[in-house]
């Protein structure tokens, strides 16, 4: 339905610069509006069932994670830091979960969009789809470079959160052993430490990986001004151009794929 409101608006825009401002600009004006918000509806139904699975995926990660815990020998418990092992039932269950909404949004709408916007595409102008078949996977190059080399940095800062909820745990637990001992100053050093490592990992694990859309936007953005200069020369040249001819109309629900 998103797909479908491009091409009624760019008919109502044909039918305005033909002035003809009647039940047919009328008909694509409703019918655009209607598309909207079927879309909308089904974005929104969309959203929840999304959410009611991951979370209950979440829910019964979270109870296999604790049930594990319990079955583990204490040897390993003795071995791996308990931080590392909170950071695993609760902070990496919960990016899961936010990789989880992310994945399931785009799977079962980003394949469907991706095909139905190149059907589109290639029914109004061969030439020029081709031309953002050909600069898009641009994109997709740029922000694969960049997550493979954010992988190794995330990982750190996963390590040394872990590291200071460790500590936080060692601490909490052992306070009176630590105030027998005269270990404040020791400690508050070494959670100083771990949090100077942890702010410096996170830092650049985020500064790295948030290039990735404006990078990416760029390349986008060249690609939509590339298709609209090609577009108005096509719209202004007509079927004599190289590219074929195109209407303004077609030229705006083009962009709108393009995009």
């Amino acid at each position: 339905f998103s797909l479908l409101v491009p091409i009624r608006i760019g008919k109502a825009i044909d039918l305005i610069i033909g002035a003809s401002f009647g039940k047919d600009l009328a008909r694509e004006l409703i019918l655009s509006g209607l598309f909207a918000v079927v879309a909308g509806l089904m974005q929104y139904g969309m959203n929840l069932i999304n959410n009611h699975v991951v979370f209950h995926t979440v829910r019964d990660i979270r109870e296999s994670a604790f049930a594990k815990l319990q079955r583990l020998k204490i040897s390993y418990i003795d071995s791996h830091a308990k931080g590392d092992l909170l950071s695993r039932v609760g902070a990496d269950v919960e990016q899961f979960a936010d990789g989880l909404l992310m994945g399931f949004t785009q799977l079962f709408t980003g394949v469907i969009t991706i095909i139905g916007t190149l059907l589109f595409m290639f029914s109004m102008n061969v030439a020029i789809a081709g031309i953002v078949v050909i600069l898009t996977p641009i994109s997709l190059f740029i922000a694969r470079f960049i997550s493979t080399h954010t992988f190794e940095m995330f990982r750190k800062q996963s390590e040394e959160r872990g590291e200071q909820t460790g500590l936080i745990d060692e601490v909490l637990t052992n306070e009176k052993a630590m105030k027998a001992y005269g270990l404040e100053e020791e400690m508050l050093r070494r959670f100083d430490d771990i949090n100077d490592r942890l702010e410096r990992s996170s830092l650049k694990a985020l500064f790295f990986s948030s290039l990735t859309n404006p990078s990416t936007r760029l390349v986008n953005n060249m690609i939509y001004a590339l298709v609209a200069c090609i577009g108005s020369i096509a719209v202004y040249s007509g079927k004599a151009g190289l590219f074929g001819s195109l209407s303004v109309g077609v030229l705006t629900a083009f962009l709108s794929y393009a995009t």
